[in-house]
């Protein structure tokens, strides 16, 4: 009897538990730029397992996000593809002070979905042989505008200029590439790796040392201020097991 009373009250005890859980369980809108589409569905799905908060996730342009959080957007936590413009949500009184930080530095890959085009040192950029090369906006877009960068230290730019095929952000770059609308393209390597290997095609890891820093920053926007859910999620993207998933997809810190 009294271990059926002692099994009764641990019963009691465990609903109390997931009750409590379950009723302090939030959502948080988060925008997200596109390159890191695939490493933040997987933080996201580890983010609720351990802490019952459900992350709404949205995916594009860090610029375009810029303007719809400008124009009231209920956006509550931002990780844009680049440092600048959290920074400048920042300067406008638009975030939680202190709130910025980087989560992870970007890698650019020259990749095609044809496992013999690009060599391992991009030296395709100097011989041609290619139709196209995808490249996002660099007006818009930190993989983009390293990519200029690269060319124009290689020497190649003038050259390769008059086949880009420029997409709206990286999202849409790497589209242009797996479509076969261009036959290669300056993309994130966290869109075509996973845990230290390329998933298909062939690739020209682009060393560091050739282009500007892509330092991501993340954000808690003014929205976000009174949200526990949107607190948590920033804590969380600094703890081992995001990182973990973050440097499986190549992204450096």
């Amino acid at each position: 009897m009294k271990l059926l009373h002692a099994r009764t009250r641990l019963a009691y005890l465990v609903a109390g538990l997931l009750s409590t859980f379950t009723a302090h369980a939030e959502d948080v809108s988060v925008a997200v730029a596109a390159n890191f589409t695939a490493p933040m569905k997987a933080i996201a799905a580890e983010f609720a397992k351990d802490t019952g908060h459900q992350a709404q996730l949205s995916f594009g342009s860090s610029g375009k996000f810029y303007a719809q959080i400008k124009n009231g957007a209920p956006f509550q936590v931002f990780l844009s593809a680049d440092d600048e413009t959290p920074a400048k949500l920042e300067q406008e009184g638009a975030t939680v002070p202190g709130s910025r930080f980087t989560y992870a530095v970007g890698t650019l890959v020259l990749w095609s979905r044809d496992p013999n085009l690009v060599d391992a040192k991009g030296e395709i950029l100097r011989r041609g042989g290619f139709n196209k090369v995808a490249i996002a906006n660099p007006k818009l877009a930190p993989y983009g505008k390293a990519a200029i960068e690269v060319l124009t230290g290689m020497g190649v730019l003038d050259a390769v200029s008059s086949k880009f095929v420029q997409g709206e952000n990286i999202a849409q770059t790497h589209q242009f590439v797996t479509s076969g609308n261009a036959g290669l393209g300056f993309i994130a390597l966290s869109q075509v790796t996973k845990d230290g290997h390329l998933t298909g095609g062939s690739g020209w890891i682009i060393p560091d040392s050739m282009h500007s820093p892509i330092r991501q920053d993340a954000v808690l926007l003014s929205s976000g201020k009174d949200s526990p859910a949107a607190q948590a999620l920033l804590k969380y993207l600094k703890g081992d097991k995001a990182r973990a998933i973050i440097k499986s997809y190549g992204y450096r810190f």
